[in-house]
């Protein structure tokens, strides 16, 4: 097998680098089949896929990181993973980085909200002081044991103090010393604008929460020129299929047969999960009957 690029490798080759986000190995599959180079394992959808629960902190690192490794064995694109808050304090995040850096996980990135999280885009959240972040980073920072493990310090206190505290997080996030800087949920254009100016030659990602959060959904490539080197789309996937799903049910109660563009049939199927790769190593390996 070909070796990973790393995260910076792929911040220097994808301009922006697009970040589909996963949910489950299946869709974690279909990202690396469609073209992607990477994805992003957020929170919001692991939780909600996997255990039918809001993103408001309810589920911690053994969970969040049982959710992660199923995802992770259904493609083997380099990933992002949501570290939230890094569910606790300094010694938390230590662990937090440990676990998903020996996962084979390529980058991380961690948030300065008070426990308990929620969901960037929710109403009611808080942040952590400013030196305590600072702390956590510099636990994180100690706690990988290799530089190529790329991880970002995400602050949510643009919906908190405001604008202006988010940048001054920022930059003391970076003399912290992380490796990129996630502005979580500017509310315009010229709000993307700023912070994308702010932070000239860091690594950046524009978060694109589609379907009702806070930040304007632009295409990857205004988000590039606007300075983000990172685009993530954590939800679209996931929304989407929870449509999908209920449109199917409805339909079964309805006693309305599948229509031809309304899903994959059971070739197609067996062709995502690999079946004939499968079939091979049975039929190669079967042992034979009648031999002592």
């Amino acid at each position: 097998m070909s070796k990973k690029p790393t995260w910076r490798e792929l911040l220097a080759r994808e301009k922006p680098l697009v970040l589909p986000g996963a949910h489950d190995a299946l869709s974690a599959r279909l990202i690396e089949q469609a073209g992607f180079a990477a994805y992003v394992i957020g929170g919001y959808p692991l939780v909600g896929a996997r255990y039918g629960l809001p993103d408001l902190g309810i589920v911690g690192l053994g969970e969040m990181a049982a959710g992660v490794r199923d995802i992770m064995g259904g493609s083997s694109l380099p990933v992002l993973i949501d570290g939230d808050h890094g569910y606790g304090d300094v010694k938390n995040v230590t662990r937090t980085i440990q676990v998903y850096e020996e996962m084979g996980a390529s980058a991380i990135f961690i948030e300065d909200q008070v426990a308990p999280k929620r969901c960037g885009h929710m109403a009611g959240k808080d942040v952590i002081p400013a030196q305590d972040m600072v702390a956590k980073i510099k636990a994180g920072g100690g706690a990988r044991r290799s530089k190529d493990f790329f991880i970002i310090a995400r602050t949510d206190a643009r919906a908190v103090h405001g604008l202006d505290e988010a940048l001054r997080r920022g930059e003391q996030y970076l003399k912290a010393g992380v490796d990129g800087i996630f502005i979580e949920a500017p509310q315009t254009v010229q709000e993307l604008e700023i912070i994308g100016a702010a932070f000239k030659g860091v690594p950046q990602i524009a978060n694109m929460l589609e379907g009702g959060g806070q930040t304007p959904v632009l295409p990857p490539r205004e988000l590039k020129a606007l300075g983000f080197a990172m685009a993530a789309y954590p939800t679209t996937l996931i929304f989407r299929v929870a449509r999908t799903i209920e449109r199917a049910l409805n339909d079964i109660k309805a006693g309305q047969p599948i229509g031809n563009n309304d899903g994959v049939n059971f070739a197609e199927f067996k062709d995502i999960t690999n079946y004939s790769e499968w079939a091979r190593i049975e039929d190669e390996y079967r042992a034979e009957r009648g031999v002592a």
